[in-house]
């Protein structure tokens, strides 16, 4: 069984991501399977978790613009295409922008782009914060099942395969965040 964490418990939960594990939290609609974004074995074990394509690429979540901003190319998103995205962030808003170097290739896939959210779900929030950055995040599913909404489906999919579980509660939001484009205002997910 993976150990869970309560709300009180980040900063262990923030050890065992700096330590390599897998952790599923919290997100605004549904349970996501995290790591950190730079560790390529913690990434590749996600995607072993949910039997996925690495070649798909995960968006990162994060607690404020500063654990985003070194994933974007600036010199390629216009002042005025910034400073619409971040009007919406905090927010249930995920943009995919131009990425930077700094952007693992294994976190974009085949995709061009970085997806990125500054979330104001706070659980999701507060983790980002004990960690000291951003944290991949996709849903906390085996490819092709619906993605968990309880700590117990959570339990169910992965049992004894997943390291942590941030046990608390999800945000308001009926299903996962819209994806858009950053440039082109695009919606790549509905």
């Amino acid at each position: 069984m993976a150990q869970r964490f309560t709300l009180a418990e980040l900063d262990a939960a923030a050890a065992l991501l700096h330590g390599g594990g897998v952790l599923a939290y919290p997100t605004e609609a549904v349970f996501g399977l995290g790591c950190d974004p730079h560790d390529h074995i913690a990434f590749e074990r996600v995607f072993a978790l949910k039997q996925r394509p690495t070649t798909q690429g995960v968006l990162l979540i994060a607690a404020d613009f500063a654990q985003v901003e070194r994933y974007i190319d600036f010199d390629q998103v216009p002042p005025e295409v910034l400073a619409d995205v971040r009007a919406s962030w905090p927010g249930p808003h995920t943009w995919i922008f131009p990425r930077s170097a700094a952007v693992p290739d294994w976190v974009a896939g085949a995709h061009a782009g970085i997806a990125l959210r500054v979330t104001a779900h706070e659980p999701a929030a507060a983790l980002c914060r004990a960690f000291g950055g951003a944290l991949v995040s996709t849903s906390a599913n085996p490819h092709g099942q619906p993605p968990a909404r309880s700590a117990q489906t959570v339990a169910a999919y992965f049992g004894d395969a997943l390291e942590g579980l941030l046990d608390a509660p999800l945000g308001g939001q009926a299903s996962p965040t819209v994806i858009r484009d950053a440039l082109t205002g695009a919606i790549i997910r509905a």
